[in-house]
């Protein structure tokens, strides 16, 4: 079965079908990325208060304490099973782009990578692991990183036309 290049072979109703939950897709995603900027000033000090708090710090504009056990299983839960299914789903259609197999490889299998990276660190950063911030950090950015590509190639492949109905 040939799946390289079936996105752009398509017909017009799938591929705005497609095309319409890409987007809200990336809303959504995006979207969390401001939380998490709003939670955690995006820094590796920040995000280790976000998660270990700032209670010694006496001249802190909010106050935040270390988050418990079932806080952080529940954090740790719900984002890596839902960007795992994120991931997959933005998967299959990248992977009926007509790109090279190299690059559809990396952008994605690497997701599934920072997912682990990013939900474990956080978890072992709260378990006393210090410098999993930095870890969190780049795989965060990395994260980012390929979905903005894998969103935007998806969506260039959907407008290009080779079949319509």
């Amino acid at each position: 079965m040939q799946i390289n290049g079936l996105l752009q072979q398509l017909p017009s109703p799938i591929k705005v079908f497609i095309g319409s939950f890409v987007v809200i897709l990336s809303f959504g995603f995006y979207t969390g990325l401001l939380f998490v900027s709003e939670s955690s000033t995006n820094s590796p000090d920040g995000i280790e208060e976000n998660y270990l708090g700032n209670e010694e710090d006496e001249d802190a504009v909010v106050m935040k304490f270390k988050k418990s056990e079932r806080e952080m299983l529940t954090i740790v839960h719900t984002h890596v099973l839902s960007m795992s299914f994120i991931f997959f789903l933005l998967g299959i259609l990248v992977w009926l782009t007509n790109l090279s197999t190299k690059l559809k490889l990396f952008l994605t299998v690497e997701p599934f990578i920072s997912v682990l990276l990013t939900f474990g660190g956080i978890y072992l950063l709260w378990s006393g692991i210090y410098w999993m911030k930095y870890v969190i950090v780049f795989s965060g950015i990395l994260m980012t990183f390929t979905f903005s590509i894998s969103v935007l190639l998806v969506l260039l492949q959907l407008t290009l036309n080779t079949k319509t109905q």
